[in-house]
C-alpha cells in the first residue's frame, strides 16, 4: 500500500497557546476613558509601560482626567483617540454604545477593537442581563464595524480594583473572545500586560452573551460578600 508525500509529511506542531505577541509597542486607546472601567483599564496598561490615550466626547474632559491619571497617558475627544491608536477598548455606557461606535466607524477601520461593554438593568432586585437585538455587545460592534476586528474581553474586572494605586497585581483571569486567533492573541498578550492578569481565549463572539451577563452575578456576589470579584479559570 502506497501513500502520497502529502500525507505522509509530518504535521507541524500544535502551536502553543501561551506562545504570545509582543504587544509592548501598540498603543492603547480607550473610548470612555473618562469613566470607572475606562479609567481604571487606562491606568493600568500605562502603569504597565503601555503608550495609552483616552478619548471622551469632550477633548478637555479626556484631557484633565489623562493629566489626573498620569503615566504618559494622554487624553483627546474619540475620533483622534481612535485614529492615534492601534488596539481601541470600547469602554463606554451601554446606552451610548450603539451611537459612539456608529459615529467612529470610518476611524476604527483596519483596527483591533476590544468591547468590554455589559449590556445590564437594575430594578429593586439588583442588576440582571439585557440581550441586544444582534445577540451581544460585541456583536453589536461587530456589525456596527464591519472593517474592524472585532473582539470582546475585560469585562469581569473591578474599576476599583484597576484605580486603587496601592494595589500592585489585579489577581484575575480575562476571558477573551473572537472570531480571528490572531486577534485574541493580541488581546490575550495584552492582558498579560497587567501584572497579575491572564488572558484566557473563551470562543468566538457568538458566546458573547453570556460572558458579558456574567457581570450581574459578580455584581450580587460584591454586594453579599462586601467584595470585588473576579474570575480564575483551573486547569488552564
Amino acid at each position: 500500500m502506497t501513500t502520497n508525500g502529502s500525507d505522509s509529511a509530518a504535521k507541524p506542531p500544535a502551536k502553543d497557546p501561551w506562545d504570545l505577541p509582543d504587544v509592548s509597542g501598540l498603543t492603547v486607546g480607550v473610548l470612555g476613558g473618562t469613566g470607572p472601567q475606562g479609567r481604571g483599564l487606562a491606568y493600568r496598561f500605562a502603569r504597565a509601560g503601555q503608550r495609552v490615550i483616552i478619548g471622551s466626547r469632550a477633548a478637555d474632559r479626556a484631557k484633565s482626567a489623562a493629566e489626573e491619571l498620569g503615566h504618559g497617558v494622554e487624553g483627546a475627544d474619540n475620533a483622534e483617540c481612535a485614529r492615534r491608536s492601534d488596539v481601541v477598548i470600547v469602554a463606554v455606557p451601554w446606552d451610548g454604545h450603539a451611537k459612539t461606535l456608529e459615529s467612529l466607524r470610518d476611524e476604527l477601520v483596519g483596527k483591533l477593537v476590544i468591547d468590554c461593554v455589559n449590556p445590564l438593568g437594575f430594578d429593586k432586585k439588583g442588576a440582571y442581563a439585557l440581550k441586544p437585538e444582534e445577540g451581544s455587545a460585541a456583536e453589536q460592534a461587530a456589525a456596527l464595524l464591519p472593517d474592524s476586528r472585532v473582539t470582546a474581553a475585560f469585562h469581569h474586572l473591578s474599576a476599583v480594583l484597576l484605580q486603587d494605586e496601592s494595589i500592585e497585581e489585579v489577581d484575575t483571569d480575562v476571558l477573551v473572545l473572537g472570531e480571528v486567533r490572531a486577534d485574541t492573541d493580541l488581546v490575550q498578550a495584552l492582558a498579560g500586560r497587567i501584572p497579575g492578569m491572564r488572558g484566557i481565549f473563551a470562543g468566538r463572539l457568538r458566546n458573547a452573551h453570556q460572558v458579558e451577563s456574567l457581570v450581574a452575578n459578580l455584581i450580587s456576589v460584591n454586594r453579599r460578600y462586601k467584595a470585588h470579584a473576579g474570575l480564575r479559570t483551573t486547569d488552564v
